[in-house]
C-alpha cells in the first residue's frame, strides 16, 4: 500500500470515529463554561480519558478472544446506555434554558447548582461517548497496520493530521459558545443531545438487526434517512417516533404545571 493511501486512510479513520465522540464532549463543554461551570468540566475530561484507557483494553480482548470482531450485544448495550444518558441531559438542560432561572440557581446555591448526579451523567455521557468508538478506532488502525506494513510514518500523519482537525474544531465550538447568548446554547446542546440519543437507539436497534433478534424491514422508507446516518428501518423508525412523542408529552405536562402556579396567584379581574 502506497503512502498517501495509508495517510488518508488513517486520517478518515481518526477522524470519522472520533468526529461524533468529539462533538458530544464538545458540546458539554461548552455548555459548562457558557453556563459559569467551566470549573467543573474536569469529570467530563476523565471519563473522555478513562474511555480512551478502556477501548483499548476491550479492543485488546476483541483482538485476543474474537479475532479483531466487536461483539454487537455488548455494542448494543453501551449505545442503549449513552442514549438514556443522553436523554436525561437533553431534558435536564431544556428545562434550564430560562437565563434568570438558571442564574437564580446559581445565586442560591453559590454556584453549585450542578449537583453531583448531574455532573456524574455528564461524565458517563463523556466515556459513553468516547468509549462506543473507541474500540472499534483501534481495531481499525490496528487492521490498517497490518496491511500497510506496519506502523510507518504515513500511517502516524494521518493520525497527527486527523488530531489536529479535531482539536482545531474543538477549539472553534468553544470560541462560538463564549459569544452566543447563554439561551441558545442551553436550546442547541438540549437538542444536539436529544438527537445524538435518538441515532443510538436507531445503531443499536441495527445491531440486534445484525444478530437476527430484531425484524428488518425498509421497504418505503426514503432514502435520505440512511443517508444522513439513520437506522433506515421501520423498526427504528418506528421505536425513535415513540421516544418523540414521549418527549413531546413530557414538555407539554411541564409546561402545564409551571402554568398553574402562575394562574393561581394571578389577581382576579374586577367586573
Amino acid at each position: 500500500m502506497d503512502n498517501g493511501s495509508t495517510f488518508v486512510q488513517a486520517f478518515t479513520i481518526l477522524f470519522r470515529e472520533g468526529l461524533e465522540a468529539l462533538l458530544v464532549v464538545a458540546a458539554l463543554a461548552a455548555f459548562m463554561r457558557r453556563a459559569d461551570a467551566g470549573h467543573r468540566i474536569a469529570p467530563i475530561y476523565l471519563g473522555a480519558g478513562a474511555a480512551v484507557l478502556a477501548s483499548l483494553g476491550m479492543a485488546w480482548v476483541f483482538e485476543t478472544y474474537y479475532d479483531g470482531n466487536h461483539n454487537d450485544l455488548i455494542e448494543a448495550g453501551v449505545m442503549l446506555l449513552a442514549a438514556a444518558l443522553m436523554f436525561y441531559m437533553s431534558g435536564w438542560l431544556f428545562l434550564r434554558q430560562d437565563p434568570k432561572a438558571w442564574q437564580a440557581d446559581l445565586n442560591r446555591l453559590a454556584g453549585q447548582a450542578l449537583g453531583a448526579g448531574t455532573v456524574l451523567s455528564l461524565a458517563g455521557i463523556a466515556f459513553l461517548a468516547v468509549f462506543r468508538e473507541g474500540a472499534e478506532t483501534v481495531l481499525f488502525l490496528h487492521a490498517l497496520a497490518r496491511t500497510a506494513g506496519g506502523w510507518e510514518g504515513s500511517l502516524f500523519g494521518g493520525l497527527g493530521a486527523a488530531a489536529l482537525a479535531l482539536i482545531a474544531l474543538y477549539a472553534a465550538m468553544q470560541w462560538l459558545a463564549l459569544r452566543l447568548p447563554l439561551r441558545p446554547i442551553f436550546v442547541l446542546t438540549s437538542a444536539f443531545l436529544f438527537v445524538m440519543g435518538l441515532k443510538l437507539v436507531g445503531a443499536a436497534i441495527q445491531e440486534l438487526q445484525e444478530q437476527g433478534l430484531v425484524a428488518v424491514h425498509d421497504d418505503g422508507v426514503p432514502g435520505f434517512v440512511a443517508d444522513i446516518g439513520f437506522n433506515g428501518s421501520w423498526e427504528a423508525l418506528g421505536i425513535q417516533g415513540a421516544l418523540v412523542l414521549t418527549a413531546i408529552a413530557g414538555l407539554l405536562v411541564v409546561r402545564a404545571r409551571r402554568a398553574e402556579p402562575a394562574s393561581r396567584t394571578s389577581p382576579a379581574v374586577s367586573r
